[in-house]
C-alpha cells in the first residue's frame, strides 16, 4: 500500500467516524421537538424577564406544533435559574430567557459563579428596554433634582430587582452620580420590587420599564427620569436623565440562551421561529406598549453582542469597585 493511499484510507476513516459522532445530533435536530419545551426565567413572575418569556412562549409553541412552558427559577441575581439552566442536558429542551444580569453583568460582579460565560450560548436577543427611576406618586418630590434634595436630608431606600440586575446597577450609578446614601433592597424580581414602593417600604426604585409602565399609567407611580438616550414615544413627557442632570445612559435586554453543546440546527430553528413570532403585529404591540424594542438577531450576532457586554460591564463594575461573594 503506497502513502498515498494510506493517507485516503485515514481520511476515509476520520469522515467515517465524524459521520457516526455528528448522526445522533443530527438526529435529533431533524426530529426535534417531540415534546414540550420549558423556557426558565430566573427571575419571580411578573417582571420583564417573565412577561417576555411568556409573550414569546405563546407564539413559538404555536410555530413549533408543542407546548412551550415558562418556569421562575427566581434567586441570587439571576444566577440559580440561569446556573440550572447551564446544567441542562443541550437538547434544545430547556431553554433560557435570560437579560443583562446574569448573562453580563455577573461575571464581573460576583467572585463565584455556579456556571461559566462558556456553559451557555444565544440564540437571539428578545427586547431592549430603558429603565425608568419612579417614585409612589404620594411621595412630595417630583422630579430628579428634588429626589436628590431629598436625599441630601435624609439617608434614602432603594427597591431593586435583584443584585447584579441593570436596575441594581443603574440604581448604583444613580448613587454615585447624585451622591447620596442610598440602601438598595433587593427582591428576587420587578413585581416584588414594584410591590414594596407600590406600599411605600421603600423611598424610589429604578425599574425595567415594562414592569412599572402600568402603575405609572395609573397614577400610582411617578416617573421621574428614563436611562435611555432618547425620551420614550410611551412617555414622551418623562426626561431622559442627562436631560434631568444625571449623566447616565442605560438599556437593559433579555434574549432566549440554550446550554453549551445544543446542536446548531436546533438553536437555527429556535431562532427563525422567535425571529418570526417578534415580528407578528401582535408582538410588535405588546413590546411597543412596554417601551420596548423587539430583537431577532442571528446566534452568532447575539454571541459577539454579549461578549461585548460582558466586557462593557466589567469596566463599569471595576469602575464602581463592586464585588459581591
Amino acid at each position: 500500500m503506497t502513502k498515498n493511499t494510506e493517507t485516503a484510507m485515514h481520511m476515509l476513516r476520520r469522515h467515517a467516524l465524524g459521520a457516526l459522532l455528528l448522526s445522533p445530533l443530527m438526529a435529533l435536530a431533524a426530529s426535534w421537538p417531540e415534546r414540550p419545551i420549558t423556557i426558565i426565567v430566573p427571575a419571580a413572575a411578573g417582571g420583564t424577564t417573565d412577561i417576555a418569556a411568556r409573550v414569546l412562549a405563546e407564539k413559538m409553541g404555536s410555530a413549533l406544533k408543542t407546548s412551550v412552558i415558562v418556569e421562575n427559577k427566581a434567586g441570587g441575581g439571576g444566577s440559580i435559574g440561569t446556573a440550572f439552566v447551564a446544567r441542562a442536558k443541550p437538547d434544545g429542551y430547556t431553554l433560557l430567557m435570560g437579560n443583562i444580569g446574569p448573562v453580563a453583568i455577573n461575571f464581573s460582579l460576583y467572585k463565584k459563579l455556579q456556571y461559566k460565560e462558556t456553559d451557555l450560548r444565544g440564540i437571539t436577543n428578545v427586547i431592549s428596554v430603558p429603565n425608568i427611576l419612579v417614585v409612589n406618586a404620594d411621595t412630595p418630590v417630583k422630579n430628579v433634582q428634588e429626589l436628590i434634595a431629598w436625599g441630601k436630608q435624609k439617608p434614602l431606600t432603594a427597591a431593586t430587582s435583584g443584585i447584579g440586575q441593570s436596575p441594581h446597577m443603574s440604581t448604583e450609578m444613580f448613587r454615585q452620580k447624585a451622591g447620596l446614601d442610598v440602601t438598595l433592597v433587593p427582591h428576587s424580581g420587578a413585581a416584588p420590587a414594584v410591590t414594596a414602593l407600590l406600599g411605600k417600604q421603600t423611598d424610589f426604585m429604578i425599574d425595567n420599564l415594562p414592569s412599572s409602565i402600568p402603575h405609572i399609567k395609573s397614577g400610582k407611580f411617578r416617573a421621574l427620569a428614563i436611562t435611555s438616550k432618547e425620551r420614550s414615544p410611551q412617555l414622551p413627557d418623562v426626561p431622559t436623565m442627562r436631560e434631568a442632570g444625571v449623566p447616565m445612559d442605560v438599556t437593559a435586554w433579555f434574549d432566549l440562551l440554550a446550554p453549551a453543546g445544543t446542536p446548531d440546527a436546533i438553536v437555527h430553528r429556535i431562532q427563525q421561529v422567535a425571529h418570526d413570532a417578534m415580528q407578528t403585529a401582535e408582538i410588535r404591540s405588546k413590546f411597543a406598549e412596554l417601551g420596548g424594542v423587539p430583537g431577532g438577531e442571528s446566534a452568532a450576532e447575539h454571541d459577539a453582542f454579549i461578549a461585548q457586554e460582558r466586557k462593557n460591564w466589567a469596566q463599569i463594575v471595576k469602575a464602581a469597585n463592586l464585588s459581591l461573594d
